[in-house]
């Protein structure tokens, strides 16, 4: 973490309309049917590439994303993803709608319904932080999970293997422990049982539950009375309730949005639910964070290492309190 607040939830390396190629731009005025008058550029999400709201000449708008591998080379498969997420979502998730999409020549495009509204404020306002809570749970009772998406347990058991990565690199372990401030020291002093405490995360997180995935304040919008949650190319079906509730809360901790352990249990999506299989899923999530903190930034995004790493120390402080 920085000394002046958490990092930024940004890729820093973002496009503009005129740096779009020319045949893109021409491929989007013909898919819209009118004339770009301007554009207001996205000012928070770590996907790189090109996110705007694009005002058009009929006097309508448009949020457009675009990204080739040139950005970064698994940005365009993300997108793909996210246009075949938005086909399955249930009208009942608060996501903006899909318009239209295109592929072509290593450009994935899409345009979605404009959805007016801005980032939850942090430190986090009780007030806002009540309502994403609760709209957490109002995602949780949406079962059985559309058909068609990957399962959660699938991806969990690909986030589950962070320990065992970084237990096979010294080096990585003593980047990891001298990043992680007080918690470096227990870290590197339970990295067995860390391994172990994630071994069965898979198989906990089997439900019949539709997640985002990658829930964070920077995938939601709110105004006075409403609230959209964007970007849902992680999305899986078949999982518990409260995987979305468990890897939101360290990112809530450390935006001074208060204890995880507290606002787990006294959540709806966590009643039921088995103490020890939350534990195996906050320990892989806790490893996931930490292990891709130390590695190189990917390709176009600067800003994930440190966000990374920040929820990893907070994730690690509630496992800690265990």
């Amino acid at each position: 973490m920085t000394t002046d607040g958490p990092p930024l939830a940004f890729s820093g390396s973002r496009l503009s309309w005129t740096d779009l190629p020319r045949e893109v731009r021409a491929r989007i005025v013909q898919t819209t049917g009118a004339e770009i008058i301007s554009e207001a550029a996205a000012t928070s999400g770590f996907s790189p590439g090109f996110a705007s709201v694009l005002e058009l000449s009929d006097g309508t708008q448009v949020f457009c994303k675009a990204v080739s591998a040139e950005q970064n080379p698994q940005s365009p498969e993300l997108a793909r993803r996210e246009i075949e997420v938005a086909r399955l979502l249930p009208a009942a998730v608060p996501a903006p709608r899909l318009r239209w999409s295109f592929d072509d020549d290593g450009w994935v495009v899409l345009g979605f319904d404009v959805v007016h509204g801005h980032l939850p404020e942090h430190p986090w306002r009780s007030e806002q932080l009540g309502r994403v809570l609760d709209a957490v749970a109002d995602l949780a009772e949406l079962a059985p999970s559309p058909v068609g998406l990957p399962p959660l347990a699938e991806t969990v058991a690909e986030v589950s293997s962070g320990w065992g990565l970084l237990t096979a690199d010294g080096a990585a372990v003593d980047r990891a422990v001298a990043s992680l401030g007080a918690e470096g020291p227990w870290l590197r002093a339970h990295l067995d049982e860390l391994v172990a405490w994630a071994g069965p995360a898979a198989s906990a997180c089997v439900g019949s539950h539709l997640s985002h995935g990658d829930l964070r304040a920077d995938n939601i919008l709110l105004d006075e009375r409403e609230l959209w949650i964007v970007d849902w190319p992680w999305a899986t079906g078949n999982g518990v309730a409260w995987f979305d509730l468990l890897a939101l809360l360290p990112s809530i901790a450390m935006q001074g949005g208060g204890d995880p352990e507290r606002h787990f249990w006294s959540h709806p999506a966590a009643q039921g639910a088995d103490r020890e299989a939350v534990h195996a899923v906050l320990a892989a999530v806790a490893g996931y964070f930490v292990q891709s903190a130390v590695l190189p930034a990917p390709v176009g995004i600067a800003n994930l290492r440190p966000f990374q790493r920040a929820q990893g120390v907070h994730a690690l402080r509630w496992l800690r309190s265990w």
